[in-house]
C-alpha cells in the first residue's frame, strides 16, 4: 500500500491508496504533522512506501517522521516522470504542477488537457497530445483575494468566502463578494476559451481546495476532481517504483 503526503501552503494532506484505489484520507494542519503520519501508519501496517510532494514548510523532523518508519520518495524535477517537460526553467515548477499534469497523463493519454488546481493560488497547466508539458498560468486564489483587500487598504473587511446574487453589489461586503468571486470564475473561463480556440478538443480538470465552490457556476464544460493531485502522486510512485 502507498501512503501520499501533500504538504500545501494551508494544510497538510495524508491519503492511504491499495493501487489506485483512494482507501482514506484526512486533512490537517502542519503543526499536527507528526501525530498525523504515526497515527496512519498503525492504522495501516502493510504500508510499504509513501511519496511526498511539498510546496510548505516541510522540516527535517516531518520527513524523520516518516523515513524511520516507511520508504520515502521525494517528488522533485530530478525524479523520473511520465511527460517530457519543456518548461523554460524545469527546476522551478512547483511540484505539486508536476503532480497534476502526471495524473492527466495516467487518465487522459494522448489529449490536450488543461489542469487548474483552484487552492491559495490558482494554477493552469497544459499538456498537449504529444505528452509534452508547455506551462500554463499562476494567479491569486479566492480567499487570498479577500485577504489582500483587507490586508493592503485600510478600511475593506475580511470577509468569508460567498457566492454573490448579483454582478452588481449595492454594499461594499456585496461589492467585495462580486469582485472576487465573479473575478474568479470570469478568469477561469476566459482562460478556458483561449486555449479551446487554440485546441478545440481540450480536456478541461477542475480541481484543488475551491472545486466545489467553482464547478457549478462555471460555464465551460470540466471534470471536477478534488483528489486529482493525490492520484497524481501515487501514479508518480508507482512510475518510479517499476
Amino acid at each position: 500500500m502507498n501512503l501520499i503526503v501533500d504538504v500545501g501552503n494551508t494544510y497538510v494532506k495524508f491519503a492511504v491508496y491499495s493501487q489506485s484505489k483512494l482507501k482514506e484520507k484526512i486533512i490537517g494542519e502542519l503543526d499536527d504533522f507528526e501525530t498525523m503520519a504515526s497515527d496512519i501508519l498503525k492504522e495501516y501496517s502493510d504500508i510499504n512506501q509513501s511519496i511526498i510532494s511539498s510546496v510548505g514548510r516541510l522540516t527535517v523532523s516531518h520527513l524523520n517522521a516518516l523515513e524511520t518508519k516507511v520508504k520515502v520518495l521525494q517528488l522533485s524535477h530530478e525524479l523520473k516522470l511520465p511527460f517530457k517537460n519543456l518548461y523554460a526553467t524545469p527546476k522551478s515548477l512547483g511540484v505539486d504542477r508536476i503532480a497534476l499534469v502526471s495524473a492527466s497523463v495516467e487518465q487522459f493519454p494522448d489529449n490536450n488537457v488543461l489542469v487548474i488546481d483552484a487552492g491559495t493560488c490558482i494554477t493552469y497547466d497544459f499538456i498537449n497530445s504529444k505528452n509534452e508539458y508547455l506551462g500554463g498560468a499562476i494567479s491569486p486564489g479566492i480567499r487570498l483575494r479577500y485577504r489582500t483587500l483587507n490586508n493592503l487598504t485600510a478600511n475593506l473587511p475580511l470577509l468569508e468566502t460567498e457566492m454573490p446574487d448579483e454582478i452588481i453589489g449595492n454594499t461594499t461586503n456585496n461589492s467585495i463578494h462580486s469582485g472576487v468571486v465573479f473575478g474568479v470564475l470570469k478568469e477561469i473561463d476566459g482562460v478556458i476559451d483561449d486555449y479551446v480556440k487554440k485546441y478545440p478538443d481540450l480536456t478541461v480538470i477542475l480541481t484543488g481546495g475551491d472545486t466545489k465552490f467553482l464547478s457549478n457556476q462555471l460555464k465551460n464544460s470540466i471534470f471536477a476532481n478534488s483528489n486529482f493531485l493525490l492520484e497524481g502522486l501515487n501514479f508518480i510512485l508507482e512510475y518510479n517504483s517499476q
